[in-house]
């Protein structure tokens, strides 16, 4: 899931945020709380509304006083809602998480309920709402481990690198015997070394790292990005560990970032050759690395080629590229065969590339994905279309459009499609209601208006 910034929102969804952020300046909660839930209705993605109705809401129960009874009279309330959104979280997740907010009114310092709802907002495949509501977790209980653990393997799964080694660090300092939290720290570690822009944000760091003098470090790789000096400099020094830690692969990764934001490319892929033989050259992530680097490398010279008017050895050396992308992304499929995402980046580029029938083998196996199955099987429909099996197409979006209840970017997509083909097959009727469904909240999505207006005759 994408986050969706509020300029980038509806007008009606801006309307209620505005009308819920006001009303939580003024105090008046309970009219915030209810705006901004029905902001979130319409669009799930907004996480600032979602970050004001919490706040609205802890501080609504705050008010409340520390009398025992009140989340007690909360949980009574609340149970049977709690049992229904428990046996559906597996089936309708979304419906889950609408149900998982509403018990949040209730008392959004239940810890049931904010398990709750992280479970469903992962099943809906909005891991960032998850991490959201974690965060409060951690906030109200910091000493939980669980919330630690659960809460790092998202920002791993996000590439929070930094984030994620944070949460395992604290979670370390509560368990230090423990060999699973040792080995997620190290994990954490290594992605915050390599990730692009993780020296940015080291120092924000700085209070939760026991060690000073390693906070200083970080906060000096931090300025990385800023000079090529600086760069210059944290390479040496990388070299220098390298030295003293030849084994530690994570130094040669770093060593390679640094060497590519410098656009030293062909050392960095070097680097990167190294780190592969020493970690047995089954690395999904110096993988990734290795073909990111080589694709910027042929930007560069595709940028270069059209600087000199030589506009026919660009557009040659663009071929190339998209063939090496594509045929890299076979190759790491055919590496980890169960890395689902990979399999679904194939399919989009199967498709682009016209081969439906190699696109629909991936899009099967991808939507096993949650975070990847609507889009999944809405590219199946597209396939499905493109081989003119208008039948099956329409299957594959009635399937998604049964699991998608807010009018996002996806739902408008499927709703599209299903009128698309509605119009192929005949049935003008329905292809309208589908059009009309879109229109109705956003008037400029695609040639929707057109088609309305085709409907009524203008």
């Amino acid at each position: 899931m994408a986050e969706l910034k509020i300029e980038e929102a509806s007008r009606k969804v801006r309307e209620l945020f505005d009308k819920g952020f006001a009303a939580m300046e003024r105090g008046n909660l309970d009219y915030a709380i209810e705006m901004l839930l029905a902001c979130l209705d319409l669009e799930p993605r907004l996480l600032q509304a979602r970050k004001y109705l919490r706040a609205s809401e802890i501080q609504k129960r705050r008010k409340a006083g520390r009398n025992p009874l009140v989340p007690l009279v909360a949980f009574l309330r609340g149970l049977p809602l709690y049992v229904s959104a428990l046996l559906t979280v597996g089936k309708d997740a979304s419906r889950a998480l609408k149900t998982a907010e509403r018990l949040m009114r209730l008392d959004p310092l239940n810890m049931m309920y904010i398990r709750l709802l992280a479970r469903a907002a992962e099943a809906a495949g909005m891991p960032e709402v998850a991490v959201q509501t974690l965060e409060v977790a951690r906030e109200i209980q910091p000493q939980r481990a669980d919330v630690l653990a659960w809460l790092g393997n998202l920002y791993l799964e996000m590439g929070e690198g930094r984030k994620a080694q944070e949460c395992f660090e604290r979670l370390v300092d509560l368990r230090p015997n423990d060999p699973q939290a040792i080995k997620q720290l190290k994990d954490a570690t290594a992605l915050s070394t390599m990730q692009k822009g993780g020296w940015d944000a080291a120092s924000s760091y700085r209070d939760v790292i026991k060690d000073v003098r390693q906070a200083h470090r970080l906060e000096q790789e931090s300025k990385a990005v800023k000079t090529s000096r600086d760069i210059k400099d944290l390479i040496e020094e990388m070299r220098a560990r390298i030295q003293r830690e030849p084994d530690n692969v994570n130094h040669r990764i770093a060593l390679a970032e640094l060497m590519a934001r410098a656009e030293r490319y062909d050392e960095a892929l070097e680097v990167l050759s190294e780190a592969q033989q020493g970690s047995g050259g089954a690395d999904p992530q110096v993988d990734q690395m290795i073909a990111d680097i080589r694709i910027k490398q042929m930007d560069m010279e595709i940028a270069r080629l059209r600087e000199a008017g030589d506009e026919d050895g660009a557009r040659r050396r663009e071929k190339e590229r998209d063939a090496f992308v594509l045929e890299d992304a076979q190759e790491r499929v055919k590496r980890y065969p169960n890395d689902l995402r990979l399999r679904y980046r194939l399919g989009v580029l199967l498709f682009e590339h016209g081969d439906l029938n190699g696109a629909i083998q991936q899009f099967q196996l991808s939507q096993r994905n949650p975070q990847h199955r609507l889009r999944s099987l809405y590219y199946l429909a597209l396939c499905f279309k493109g081989k003119k099996q208008y039948d099956i197409a329409m299957e594959q979006l009635e399937k998604a459009a049964s699991e998608v209840h807010t009018m996002d970017e996806t739902r408008k997509d499927i709703l599209y499609e299903l009128g698309t083909l509605a119009e192929l097959t005949g049935d003008k009727e329905k292809a309208a209601a589908y059009f009309k469904e879109i229109y109705a909240v956003d008037i400029g999505y695609k040639d929707v208006a057109e088609k309305i207006d085709k409907v009524y005759g203008r």
